[in-house]
């Protein structure tokens, strides 16, 4: 079963993390280019992509699964 692909802070950086992985998948400067990563991940798997902000909490959620609730670009 395809991972959501959570984009989270870590430090001052931002990282993307498989849903319940301990370690990042890829690290980033910013929180767009996480996002794209995550993004490309995604649409491989047919799953999500979980936005949080600085504090932790969910900011926004795009579907790339199979079940036709595709929000991206």
């Amino acid at each position: 079963m395809a991972k959501d692909q959570h984009v989270v802070p870590h430090g001052e950086k931002w990282a993307v993390k498989g849903e319940g992985n301990r370690r990042a998948t890829k690290l980033t400067q910013t929180k767009t280019e996480a996002f794209r990563v995550a993004r490309g991940i995604a649409r491989r798997q047919g799953s999500d992509v979980v936005i949080h902000g600085r504090d932790g909490k969910v900011q926004k959620k795009d579907s790339f699964g199979r079940d036709g609730r595709f929000r991206g670009d």
